[in-house]
């Protein structure tokens, strides 16, 4: 069972799942409207979470701690 975007923690590290593309992050920021900025563990690109899951989840999404 995924865990909730709400239990991200600042400075963890997590494995999103999501259409068969699997990302590796770091929470770098919190936003309030649940959303936070990113950085990708292997390219050190940082973007927000919600580009992952702009087009929805899919049947295989998984999100864990890593």
């Amino acid at each position: 069972m995924p865990m909730s975007v709400n239990a991200l923690r600042v400075g963890k590290r997590y494995r999103l799942k999501n259409f068969g593309e699997e990302s590796e992050f770091e929470v770098l920021e919190i936003f309030e409207d649940d959303d936070c900025r990113v950085k990708d563990i292997y390219s050190l690109e940082e973007f927000r979470l919600s580009d992952l899951t702009r087009y929805g989840v899919g049947a295989d999404y998984d999100l864990e701690e890593a």
